[in-house]
């Protein structure tokens, strides 16, 4: 996966502007996060989601950033937890053992 990582609140202008776009939110201190990290990896098919523009957040360093995403796409703070964007606006969240690549693809599918 070719993340691009969120280490400037400034950054969510660019996730914005994105068509397309997938937050994933992370915690180093969680084992639940790592599990899902770790498995939305190997899941992961690049070729069927060429579209998709990549964001990785680390919230235990940017706390910042991760409470400016629950206010700016409207979404309640977990972790770890993932957001699917369309033109700016949050189509799809889910967290924890929910994150799945197939619901993810099924989900811009579904807004295509």
């Amino acid at each position: 996966m070719n993340w691009t990582h969120l280490e400037n609140i400034n950054q969510l202008e660019e996730v914005k502007e994105q068509e397309n776009a997938l937050i994933f939110k992370h915690s180093i201190r969680c084992s639940i996060s790592a599990t899902a990290l770790s498995r939305l990896t190997r899941q992961w098919k690049s070729a069927e989601l060429p579209q998709l523009k990549l964001y990785f957040l680390d919230l235990v360093n940017h706390r910042d950033i991760s409470n400016a995403i629950a206010q700016t796409f409207g979404v309640e703070h977990q972790s770890p937890q993932i957001l699917l964007l369309k033109k700016g606006h949050c189509i799809y969240d889910e967290s924890h053992y929910g994150i799945d690549y197939e619901n993810i693809k099924s989900a811009i599918e579904k807004s295509l």
